[in-house]
């Protein structure tokens, strides 16, 4: 609770300036064939966020991003996201404030605090933690999006390579956080999945109602996730590392772990904490202007319960090439992923596994006006499926035309 309220309380103090705030936005309009099975956002096991019976017109992005600017090297930033699905909702995904002080040094610092991303993804460079080259995330930035969140303090450390004469330049990080402790949650029970919807402060998100919850050691689970409660009342961390070569290569490392008690529960929310630790590296390589290349691997364990009952490892990477010439941008990605159950409860099946193709192609029609469209097929396999006698493998396709508009 305690938690809580200093999360609002920064988010209110950022909010008084908000008159004075330089304020942009983005809202995306798209149309979309979705095919079953139903998506996990109402209760199915489909790994995309629509489904045949969402197919059609809906609102894919709207957000509010809010800087401020403050004296003495300190800024505000939050953006408020809106959502749709599976309900409308408003929220915060990310409310921060950051120290950057003036100095004469060669080395510099800076320090944020508050609800923001860790800075493992090259691939959502874009406002408020978008991707400009596809509408639909990768799997592992799908997750981070859904599940990885800092609520707390990030201190970077910085050596620029222009003041040492240098071609190399590297940035030093290192955070403390807590409220993350679902975190590994829709993994276990769902895998991964494509996506574009992050979730905002205090959000609730659905999945499907596993049979193995009932009359089992899972009984006081929830067939939900709230991904940033703060259940077992300890500090995580994690370190990065981010080089960067002329600004042509660039390559961040880091280590995640949210230091999760896997046998606390919250029996009112029907919440566990879980042990989540993964590394995750991520590289981009600009072949000149027109031509880049970003991937990302990812490998870590989670687990939950007294004698961690569910316990899995997971691992997922993807690859993506971009082509850029004039307003237009055409990018494809592979990505690769896999849940490997470690515990022994049969009742309990944890495996899935699958591959992703992605093509989408974004036009500039003007400063403020994109038009695109993006083409996605989706291979799974999800060993609890078996548990509705539901088909284990899943095939499934995904086109969307999308309008945005931004300020």
């Amino acid at each position: 609770m305690r938690l809580r309220k200093l999360s609002y309380g920064g988010l209110l103090a950022l909010s008084v300036n908000c008159i004075a705030a330089d304020i942009s936005g983005l809202m995306q309009v798209r149309y979309n064939q979705t095919d079953n099975p139903k998506s996990w956002l109402y209760q199915g096991t489909g790994g995309y966020r629509y489904d045949d019976k969402r197919s059609g017109v809906s609102i894919g992005q709207a957000l509010l991003n809010i800087e401020q600017d403050f004296d003495g090297g300190l800024t505000g930033h939050a953006v408020v996201n809106y959502n749709d699905d599976p309900k409308a909702s408003i929220g915060f995904t990310q409310a921060y404030f950051k120290y950057k002080p003036l100095s004469n040094t060669r080395y510099k610092w800076q320090l944020q605090t508050g609800l923001f991303y860790p800075r493992m993804s090259l691939e959502n460079p874009d406002i408020a933690w978008l991707s400009p080259y596809t509408y639909s995330n990768s799997a592992i930035n799908s997750w981070l999006g859904e599940e990885i969140k800092t609520i707390g303090a990030e201190l970077e450390i910085s050596r620029p390579g222009r003041q040492f004469a240098s071609a190399h330049s590297f940035n030093f990080v290192a955070s403390v956080f807590k409220g993350n402790d679902p975190a590994g949650t829709l993994l276990a029970w769902r895998g991964f999945a494509i996506h574009d919807r992050q979730t905002s402060l205090n959000e609730v998100i659905p999945f499907a109602e596993l049979p193995s919850f009932k009359d089992s050691p899972l009984h006081l689970q929830a067939s939900n996730v709230r991904p940033f409660e703060e259940i077992d009342g300890r500090f995580g961390a994690y370190v990065g590392v981010h080089w960067d070569y002329f600004k042509q290569s660039q390559l961040r490392v880091y280590y995640y772990d949210n230091n999760g008690d896997p046998s606390v529960v919250n029996t009112r929310t029907g919440q566990y904490s879980w042990d989540t630790k993964f590394t995750s590296v991520a590289w981009q390589y600009k072949f000149n202007q027109q031509w880049r290349l970003i991937t990302q691997a990812m490998i870590g364990n989670t687990a939950m319960g007294k004698n961690r009952g569910v316990d899995t490892d997971f691992s997922a990477y993807y690859v993506l090439m971009s082509y850029q010439h004039n307003a237009h941008r055409v990018s494809a990605r592979f990505d690769d992923f896999s849940v490997t159950e470690r515990d022994h409860w049969p009742w309990d099946p944890n495996d899935s596994d699958g591959q992703s193709w992605t093509l989408a192609w974004r036009y500039n029609l003007k400063e403020n006006w994109q038009v695109g469209l993006e083409i996605s097929v989706l291979d799974t396999f999800v060993e609890n499926r078996n548990l509705w006698a539901w088909p284990q493998n899943e095939s499934q396709q995904q086109w969307q035309g999308n309008i945005q508009y931004r300020f």
